[in-house]
């Protein structure tokens, strides 16, 4: 299977985390970790293919020139990086026909090969949107022009590659970003919406990025189907959404210990 992440060096630790519950979780499965970035070290990039080659997968580390979206909105939360998923169909190698994003702030916590085999022949992506009444009403106001249905999360994304290279502008999303720098909320994810929404297959949210701050709400709307029993046995990815996140100090959550747990074994495995 094809894994794409993009990140800086503040997410190393995390992408450890993260491709280690991958491993752990999916034996049976080689990958190809495809690294998009434009600032890591030679001696990061090295401990990072060795740890990736540890675990019996390979890597191919991508450079994107520093000046790609070098005037895109970004902070301290949200990198430039995040934003060369956006061409992934253009940087990666052209025989790719399809690949899964994941963010650094997920753990994969049951096998993947299911999402990973899911039927988008006739979409660019396949994504989950948070299905929160508040968030879908304040994201479709935010991008009212663009007539979106649905706010999708990006930090999972499973993208048709050879779809994309038919279909994609390159020019419009940076044209996008330029008419629309002072406006995006959640940068990429706002270009993301704003001009793809409605060629995206929706995926299920707790199966395939579980907002962990939502727990309680999955659980009721559910009627108690998805609580924690059913999501361990079930859910595959969790994502840690937000500007809080676990491997910070002060962190406390339902998924803490559950992170703390991964995070022990990426470091001492």
């Amino acid at each position: 299977m094809n894994i794409l992440v993009t990140l800086d060096s503040n997410y190393i630790k995390p992408l450890k985390v993260m491709l280690k519950s991958l491993f752990l979780n999916n034996q049976k499965e080689v990958f190809s970790i495809f690294l998009m970035h434009s600032s890591l070290t030679d001696e990061e990039l090295d401990h990072l293919r060795n740890y990736i080659n540890s675990h019996g997968s390979k890597v191919e580390i991508i450079y994107v020139d520093n000046s790609c979206f070098s005037n895109a909105p970004s902070h301290l939360y949200y990198t430039k990086e995040m934003y060369y998923r956006l061409l992934a169909y253009k940087l990666l190698p052209d025989d790719l026909d399809r690949i899964l994003y994941l963010d650094p702030d997920i753990l994969v916590i049951n096998p993947i090969r299911e999402l990973y085999d899911i039927d988008i022949n006739e979409y660019l992506y396949a994504s989950a949107y948070h299905d929160i009444v508040s968030l879908k009403a304040i994201n479709k106001i935010r991008l009212f022009p663009y007539e979106i249905d649905a706010y999708y999360n990006s930090g999972v994304l499973l993208m048709n590659l050879e779809q994309q290279r038919q279909f994609i502008d390159e020019n419009a999303i940076y044209e996008f970003v330029e008419k629309n720098h002072s406006y995006l909320v959640l940068p990429d994810q706002d270009v993301l919406n704003a001009l793809y929404s409605k060629q995206i297959k929706s995926l299920d949210e707790k199966l395939y990025n579980y907002d962990v701050r939502y727990f309680n709400y999955y659980k009721t709307v559910s009627k108690n189907k998805w609580d924690m029993d059913y999501l361990i046995n079930n859910t595959v990815i969790l994502h840690f959404c937000g500007k809080k996140k676990p491997w910070k100090k002060g962190y406390s959550g339902k998924f803490h210990s559950l992170y703390k747990h991964y995070e022990k074994l990426a470091f001492t495995c």
